[in-house]
């Protein structure tokens, strides 16, 4: 039997982490198997993952010394069980590190996070005026947090886009609320810092982040809906995040709603995005106070204290974000629809109403709704799924 024929199941497995691989496919899946329940589950010890990863303990062993040897994990201290030889644990290697770039139309958020999710370091990167300074000022960013960590090693630098990245031809493709010349930052910042760079789309990122830090399975079909400026969808369907033809797939949030509506950054009329994303909750303030709109994070807090006319442009807000929920289940029918965005730090008051909106009409299958469980971190961890997963370690 050919190996290509593995090819496609591999996939699958590389997602779930929770089925071993037989004899004969590839040993890579087992290698990334026993990564990730260190990953999830350290400090463990060489028999304990045995036992949850079912593989026979002489295989664990040949791995770890694999992954120890390559530096990804390191042994710490060790155990003190009630009867026999202390085992000695294992942890992943602290100083192993990703870079993350979670781009905003107006800012950039840079980190560094190692490869548990925890992040190390942050800055905020305020975007020059001037468009063809943009990308000059990000390398300049990244440059200066490397200098400032040389004790780290750097797998690469993830990168989050709000918009669609075309992985044939390099380079952005559709980001229609982005006005500087975003369509070859992934080139120029792998030439100015020497790194690999992994570009995706936001949501298709934190839905891809989901399954590598085990919050969904990796088996059944997710939706993440990523709310922010614009919105944007990824889907995670059959065990794997679905691309579609020129990596469109997923543009939920230029799916007209109202054809009279308003102008859409896409240049059609009436987007989901112009009446449920955070700039339709400012101008609701707006239409509904007559005195401009604070910052979205801003009006959430306003709303959380008692506000009445901040809760009423949340209230509204939320109810398009229901409606299209309700679309998204109709069309994908996922186990799974998560949230990521500002708006989930309001998730107790929010979740309802959009939940209640998405089901006041008739659903072959009703989704679970939820936040994303790294709340506001979830687009700048994803950059160590989109790293990880392209080096498949």
């Amino acid at each position: 039997m050919k190996m290509e024929q593995f090819k496609r199941p591999a996939s699958r497995y590389f997602f779930t982490n929770k089925q071993s691989a037989s004899n004969k496919m590839p040993r890579q899946i087992n290698r990334y198997l026993i990564f990730n329940q260190i990953r999830s589950r350290q400090p463990i010890s060489r028999a304990e993952l045995a036992r949850v990863s079912g593989l026979q303990g002489s295989t664990v062993s040949i791995i770890v010394e694999e992954l120890l040897a390559d530096q990804w994990i390191v042994e710490g201290s060790m155990g003190q069980p009630p009867r026999g030889r202390r085992p000695t644990f294992l942890n992943l290697n602290g100083q192993r590190s990703v870079l993350a770039l979670d781009i905003h139309p107006s800012q950039t958020t840079l980190a560094i996070i190692d490869m548990g999710g925890k992040i190390i370091a942050q800055n905020l990167i305020a975007l020059p005026a001037n468009p063809q300074k943009v990308i000059p000022a990000i390398i300049d960013a990244i440059q200066k947090m490397i200098a400032a960590n040389r004790d780290r090693s750097f797998q690469g630098i993830g990168m989050s886009l709000p918009g669609r990245f075309d992985h044939q031809r390099g380079k952005s493709i559709f980001a229609p609320n982005i006005n500087w010349p975003i369509e070859r930052i992934k080139t120029r910042v792998e030439q100015a810092i020497g790194l690999s760079v992994v570009v995706d789309n936001v949501a298709n990122a934190c839905a891809l982040s989901e399954v590598w830090f085990g919050y969904s399975d990796g088996i059944h079909d997710l939706v993440v809906v990523n709310v922010s400026e614009g919105i944007g969808t990824g889907i995670f369907a059959n065990g794997r995040i679905l691309r579609g033809e020129g990596d469109s797939a997923g543009e939920f949030g230029h799916v007209q709603v109202d054809p009279d509506g308003l102008l859409c950054g896409c240049g059609s009329r009436g987007c989901w995005e112009t009446v449920a994303s955070n700039r339709a909750g400012m101008r609701y303030y707006y239409e509904l106070s007559g005195q401009p709109s604070p910052a979205f994070e801003v009006l959430l807090k306003m709303a959380e204290t008692g506000d009445s006319v901040a809760r009423q442009a949340i209230d509204k807000m939320c109810v398009e974000l229901g409606r299209g929920m309700h679309m998204i289940a109709s069309a994908l029918a996922p186990r799974e629809i998560v949230v990521v965005g500002d708006i989930t730090n309001l998730w107790y008051l929010v979740g309802p109403l959009v939940e209640a909106e998405m089901r006041k009409n008739p659903l072959a299958r009703v989704p679970k709704l939820r936040p994303a469980r790294e709340g506001n971190k979830a687009r700048l961890c994803s950059a160590v799924a989109l790293v990880m997963n392209e080096n498949q370690i």
